[in-house]
């Protein structure tokens, strides 16, 4: 590992925020073939007219709609049938794949009966469901958007299905005013008990068009063949001459039912079937209330101000350094005189997990700053770092972060995704940018054992990226995977430092240096360590580029951050 220093003068560097770009790729540009000269062809009639300007920009509108993200398809299909309203308007207003994929995350945790367990017991069995609607109940259409089939999606299947699947002679039940009648396919499902409707729940599937397709209604009457028939499929009121059957057809409850209102029993209240309909098309509720309060509660006051960090360093192809680093002001925190000193107290609970909330790893730390009685004002507008690194396998992992000031009881709640990136080994690659206000070489007994130590140096990352001009400016960056020279394994190729101002197109610093006059340096590891005085650049933001050339293996790699010089 080098540890040279280069110190360059009238040089500056800008606003520390980790921002990762891709090496530059050129496309030499595609040369059109010459042609040759030919007739032009004959004037034809065409039914086909040219669209205009309006219809041209309505078939793009179209188009764009069609190849939206796949959230959208997840929102209007997957989970039609079960997302609240709340949930939905909340989606809409999201406006990156990123703030999407974090709210289908934690939509399945709200309904996870076992969060801390890798499965997901809920979204198995929703998925489970679609796959039996689609299997049971198409008919022209996907099983999935047919009645029975978003019925069984949201409820699961009956206790009891009662299936006339060809129709055909049936005796009605006294509910609807008894007497024999021909109808049409139906199935009634019941259901002992349905969260937020109730119990004996009874639901009518009816199919009038003899396809396959069944309706769910919420009148009785809709499968009976004979309703329009005179004299024909009578109820037992009817033959006793208490009704008659064009009395059914004058009800202003939306049956035709052939039952005097005296006699109607409270299943058939027109009320009741109503709201039992109605509630069936609502999604069902969530079940874990003290989960989804966890998850979806926002803190909107009280907030403790916090920053956070993350780098990333390679150890192997499999296995990635994953540097979390915490921010606190002093003037943000409460101090208490306790013991005879002023003493602010930080409590840290930060958990990492997979993408389906497995758990991976988690730390907890008490933050404890303490000050003497009279030096409160000195310290005031210092700062409180803290870092932990976690190993973790390349992959996609949820970084959640809980801090709480104890004296104050103000909180903060972080979370973001981690990115943890994959080392090809047949490729050049860097790690993080990391610009530091403190960096030098650990004693041999304290690498590994001292918090921002990589390696056999201390690096702290200046979170926030703000530099004062009489400061230097640390900047540490790891190279991998040169092509080697085969004898001596060593590398061929240059590092560029360029930094220029933002909104100027002018460098302030354009330095390379070649990877021979680097210490150390291995075709398999790079590690740039350098100090930047930035005592001769003005206030502003800057921007610093590290870019790597591998020229054996014509391969580049670059990093930039941003910072800012006051």
């Amino acid at each position: 590992m080098n540890t040279r220093h280069l110190f360059i003068p009238a040089a500056g560097l800008a606003l520390l925020l980790a921002v990762t770009s891709t090496p530059a790729q050129t496309t030499a540009p595609a040369t059109k073939p010459a042609q040759s000269a030919a007739p032009a062809p004959a004037k034809r009639e065409t039914v086909a007219k040219p669209l205009t300007a309006k219809q041209l920009k309505a078939k793009e509108a179209a188009l764009k709609k069609e190849l939206e993200t796949p959230y959208k398809k997840w929102m209007d299909e997957d989970v039609l049938y079960i997302i609240s309203d709340e949930e939905r308007k909340a989606f809409h207003q999201l406006n990156t794949d990123e703030e999407r994929e974090q709210f289908v995350e934690q939509f399945w945790l709200r309904r996870d009966p076992t969060p801390d367990s890798e499965e997901n017991e809920y979204k198995e069995e929703h998925y489970r469901r679609i796959a039996y609607a689609n299997e049971h109940y198409a008919s022209g259409i996907p099983g999935w958007r047919t009645d029975r089939g978003r019925i069984y999606i949201q409820f699961g299947p009956p206790d009891e299905i009662e299936s006339h699947s060809s129709g055909g002679s049936y005796e009605r039940p006294m509910s609807e005013g008894g007497g024999e009648t021909e109808t049409y396919p139906f199935e009634q499902w019941r259901y002992r008990y349905i969260d937020g409707i109730g119990q004996e729940i009874r639901i009518e599937f009816v199919d009038k068009t003899m396809s396959g397709e069944y309706r769910m209604t919420m009148d009785p009457t809709e499968k009976d063949a004979l309703v329009n028939v005179p004299n024909a499929g009578l109820t037992l009121y009817e033959q006793q001459g208490l009704l008659t059957k064009d009395q059914r057809f004058s009800r202003s409850d939306g049956t035709h039912l052939g039952v005097p209102d005296q006699y109607m029993n409270q299943e058939m209240n027109e009320f009741n079937r109503m709201a039992q309909f109605f509630k069936l098309q609502e999604p069902p509720q969530v079940k874990f209330k003290d989960l989804e309060a966890a998850i979806t509660s926002r803190i909107t006051y009280n907030i403790l101000p916090m920053q956070v960090r993350t780098d990333y360093l390679r150890v192997t192809e499999t296995s990635v350094l994953v540097n979390l680093t915490l921010l606190f002001d002093n003037h943000d925190l409460q101090f208490t005189q306790k013991d005879g000193v002023d003493k602010a107290i930080i409590n840290v609970f930060g958990r990492i997990t997979s993408m389906t909330r497995r758990p991976m790893q988690k730390f907890e730390p008490t933050l404890e700053t303490t000050v003497p009685l009279d030096m409160l004002q000195s310290y005031i507008n210092q700062k409180q770092v803290w870092q932990t690194t976690v190993p973790l396998a390349p992959g996609r992992y949820h970084l959640n972060i809980v801090a709480k000031d104890i004296m104050s009881g103000n909180v903060n709640n972080y979370e973001q995704a981690l990115d943890v990136p994959h080392f090809a080994e047949d490729r050049l690659a860097s790690s993080s940018l990391i610009l530091a206000d403190k960096m030098e070489k650990l004693a041999t007994r304290n690498i590994g054992g001292t918090m921002f130590s990589i390696g056999d140096t201390l690096v702290r990352p200046r979170v926030g990226g703000t530099f004062k001009a009489d400061e230097k400016m640390g900047v540490y960056l790891q190279f991998y995977n040169f092509a080697p020279e085969e004898k001596t394994n060593k590398p061929d190729g240059s590092i560029q430092y360029l930094v220029s101002k933002v909104g100027s197109t002018e460098s302030v610093i354009d330095f390379t240096e070649d990877l021979s006059s680097i210490q150390y340096s291995s075709a398999n590891q790079v590690t740039v360590q350098k100090l930047l005085p930035l005592s001769k650049l003005g206030p502003g933001v800057y921007t610093l580029k590290v870019k790597a050339t591998d020229r054996r293996a014509n391969q580049t790699v670059q990093q930039q951050s941003n910072f800012v010089v006051n």
